[in-house]
């Protein structure tokens, strides 16, 4: 690495920081605020170029926020809201991507499987955004524990779908009858590898009562799972999910130093701060890099309403499933689901690696930076006064960092024996 990039990334780093305080001061996202800057480095004078790509998002900045994300969620909570969060990735995703895809082939003239792509990788709420902005807003514990689970699921439904559909545009076998298969085998495999990476990592962790060997071990987990469940074809997403549910709500109970809940709870908290910082700050710069989203600005709208179309079709009938049950979900709730399914670095990453053989590659990309600009920009920027309006919560409670798990391991550590 030479100095010029360790400059970079350094001042991109400061900028970070700034932005952190003045969003706190003004009560903005701190997501909205990095997109932004983002937008507005692009124009300087001789700006630096970081262009995104499916390797960069994927292989860097995806494995350390699915499992931070993952990491947070407390396991009986999860488990209690599992009927409505699946039943909101799995059903929610393929009505989401079938509006959209439909939109897209009639109003557009796309391809099937152009616009199929495309439905499938903007149908999903992404977990970077979402958690990333929801963790600044104090909400009702019941209310986080939802959105931040059906984003995670949504994220790796999607990251599925979305493979099983390149191996059909790639030549691949486009039967219903072996897609389903398929799905089911790569998801198995992401979460297979993610149990046994969080598996290895609880015998290393039971032995050590070092913090800082801790906190490389779940940094290997994160990473690990990852890389390791996409060599195999498998779901990384669905691997590094499987390993922070695993490690934060088993494996953790078992780290034997002093201070190493707090210290995992604080260093992830870093990382996290880390990766959105840098992602968000070059999704900003290269949205203002986009040509064609100025070329077409009648267009773009017309496919943000078909997202958030898609979104609504998702979220409100779905809900009506549990109306009668325990599991209800109320108008606000409902309301913060559909308006917060933010989009942003997974989308990006998956429309990136569509294959170059698909003649809407580059529409697909565009359109998918004007979803993700306006996902942020106006959707993020409006959640607070939205949730507050909604009496659900509101109120700041820092970058990257859960009050609750904090409280919650600080109370359970135990001194070394």
């Amino acid at each position: 690495m030479t100095g010029e990039s360790l400059s970079l990334i350094g001042g991109l780093l400061l900028v970070s920081c700034l932005i952190a305080i003045i969003s706190r001061k003004l009560g903005m996202p701190y997501i909205v605020g990095l997109v932004i800057a983002g937008i507005l480095i692009a124009f300087l004078p001789d700006a630096p170029k970081i262009p995104l790509s499916r390797d960069l998002i994927f292989d860097v900045f995806l494995p350390p926020l699915i499992f931070e994300g993952a990491l947070q969620l407390n396991w009986k909570n999860f488990r209690k809201e599992l009927p409505v969060t699946l039943t909101l990735a799995l059903l929610g995703v393929a009505i989401g991507a079938a509006i959209v895809t439909m939109g897209m082939h009639m109003i557009f003239g796309w391809s099937i499987m152009g616009a199929a792509l495309f439905g499938t990788l903007i149908a999903a709420t992404d977990p970077v955004s979402v958690i990333a902005a929801f963790r600044e807003m104090r909400t009702e514990e019941r209310l986080s524990v939802v959105v931040e689970s059906e984003s995670l699921l949504n994220d790796a439904v999607v990251a599925v779908a979305f493979a099983i559909l390149t191996g059909i545009a790639a030549g691949g076998s486009a039967s219903v009858i072996s897609a389903v298969p398929d799905f089911f085998v790569t998801a198995g495999i992401g979460i297979a590898v993610g149990a046994a990476a969080s598996g290895i990592a609880m015998v290393i962790a039971y032995n050590t009562a070092d913090s800082l060997v801790e906190i490389a071990i779940t940094t290997v987990a994160a990473y690990g799972s990852f890389l390791i469940a996409e060599y195999f074809h498998g779901s990384g997403v669905l691997a590094a999910l499987t390993a922070g549910l695993m490690f934060g709500n088993i494996v953790w109970h078992r780290v034997r130093s002093r201070d190493g809940r707090s210290d995992l709870d604080n260093a992830w908290a870093y990382f996290a701060f880390l990766a959105n910082s840098f992602v968000f700050l070059l999704i900003g710069m290269n949205t203002a890099n986009q040509p064609l989203l100025a070329r077409d600005i009648y267009g773009m709208w017309i496919v943000i309403l078909l997202v958030l179309a898609g979104r609504a079709a998702a979220i409100y009938p779905l809900s009506l499933l549990f109306s009668r049950t325990q599991l209800r979900l109320s108008g606000a709730y409902q309301h913060v689901l559909f308006w917060g399914g933010l989009r942003g670095a997974l989308a990006l990453a998956l429309a990136l690696a569509v294959p170059d053989s698909v003649p809407e590659r580059e529409l697909i990309i565009a359109g998918c930076f004007a979803v993700v600009a306006f996902s942020i920009l106006i959707q993020g920027l409006t959640m607070p006064p939205l949730i507050r309006k909604l009496g659900v919560g509101g109120v700041n409670r820092g970058i990257g960092h859960d009050d609750r798990r904090n409280a919650l391991g600080a109370a359970q550590a135990k001194p070394e024996a």
